[in-house]
This record gives structure tokens, C-alpha cells and sequence, in this order.
């Protein structure tokens, strides 16, 4: 199974991927928009993942006019989005939990963020803000948080499509704050949350302004 590619230039493969994913259906023509392509390229690259058992397609009816179709992950196409080894995490976090106060607990989820950041740090140190944002879209894909950034006129709003703990934190809430961690050691400023997938949401967003 090929995996999404984690390169800055992706392919239109992947693309069409990720933009099924973002919006959970989709049809032709958002995803040649999105893409940059024909609907006819669209429809070549949907045939070879419905092909590999990677998308589904539906059939939606209209009032007037013909039906037409959507396209939505498989189970197969969700696992091309990385889950990171679920049943064993919760394993060690049950037993973790079973014998370290909370507090412990936190500070070892905290240290493992400073340790993402640490290593990153040297990268995004003397960026503008708005790379930053850029930086922290491709860091966060690095751990498997497929998101995007966008400015509006209150400020900047940071939406995240796909979460790789998601399972995990059905038992484990305090893996949530893995990624709000990231954003607020990368951006240096104070983020709100608006929605989170564990809440029964369609994505986890965030705004905030330049500090």
C-alpha cells in the first residue's frame, strides 16, 4: 500500500487523498479545484484508488437533475493515516495511570512535546509568524494531524482534519493536549479551541492572533 507522502510537493495522488479526508465526501469537481487538474485527470486517479480499495463512492440524489456521486475513505484508504500502534499505547497509558499520580502523568506528556520542539526549534526560531504557521502545518503532518491555517479578520484559525491519537484518546483524554502544546510552543502565543474531535466534532480548530 502506497502511503501518503509527507514531501512539500505532493502529488496529485495525494492530494485528492487528503482533500477526501479534510471534507470526509467530495466530488469530481471540488477535488480537480483543489487539485489544479481536469475533472477527467480526477476521475483517472479515482478509478485506480476505488480500484485498490481505497475510496468508496455514493450515489446522491438531487430534486431535479441527476444523482451524482461522492468520494469518501475506506477503511482501508483511513489507514493510509498513520494510528501509531493504539492498542499498545493504551496498554502502557492504563498502566501508567495504574501507577503515577496525574501530575507525573502530565509532565511526561509535556516532556514528550518538548522533546518534539527541541528538535525543531533551530528550524522555526527566526520565522514570521505566518511561517510559522507553515512550519507547525508540516510538523504537525510529521506526527500524523493532517490541518491547515487560514487568516481572517479577527486573526488566524488553525483547523486540524485528521487526528492520529484519536482512538487513544476515546480512553485517554490527556493525549489531547499533545498537539495544542506543539501549537502553542511553536506560534509562542495564546490559542483558543473552538472544537474537538473527541467531542463528537468534524475537526479539532483553534484561533488565535500574533502575540
Amino acid at each position: 500500500m502506497k502511503p501518503v507522502s509527507s514531501n512539500n510537493k505532493k502529488s496529485t495522488r495525494d492530494i485528492i487523498l487528503e482533500s477526501i479526508k479534510a471534507s470526509h465526501q467530495a466530488k469530481v469537481e471540488d477535488l480537480a479545484e483543489v487539485a489544479n487538474v481536469s475533472p477527467v485527470t480526477v476521475r483517472h486517479h479515482l478509478n485506480s484508488l476505488q480500484a485498490e480499495g481505497l475510496i468508496e463512492a455514493g450515489s446522491v440524489r438531487r430534486k431535479v437533475g441527476r444523482p451524482y456521486y461522492v468520494y469518501s475513505l475506506s477503511a482501508k484508504g483511513e489507514e493510509l493515516f498513520p494510528k501509531r500502534y493504539m492498542r499498545l499505547t493504551n496498554r502502557l497509558l492504563d498502566e501508567l495511570k495504574a501507577v503515577l499520580p496525574q501530575a507525573v502523568i502530565e509532565q511526561i506528556f509535556n516532556g514528550v512535546v518538548q522533546t518534539v520542539i527541541s528538535e525543531h526549534r533551530i528550524h522555526f526560531a527566526g520565522l514570521s509568524f505566518e511561517q510559522r504557521l507553515d512550519y507547525l502545518v508540516g510538523l504537525l503532518k510529521e506526527e500524523g494531524f493532517l490541518s491547515k491555517w487560514e487568516k481572517t479578520a479577527e486573526g488566524y484559525v488553525l483547523t486540524e482534519y485528521s487526528c492520529p491519537y484519536y482512538s487513544i484518546g476515546q480512553e485517554h483524554a490527556e493525549i489531547c493536549t499533545f498537539d495544542k502544546e506543539l501549537i502553542l510552543s511553536v506560534l509562542e502565543s495564546p490559542i483558543q479551541q473552538h472544537s474537538c474531535m473527541l467531542q463528537g466534532a468534524d475537526c479539532c480548530q483553534f484561533t488565535f492572533a500574533p502575540g
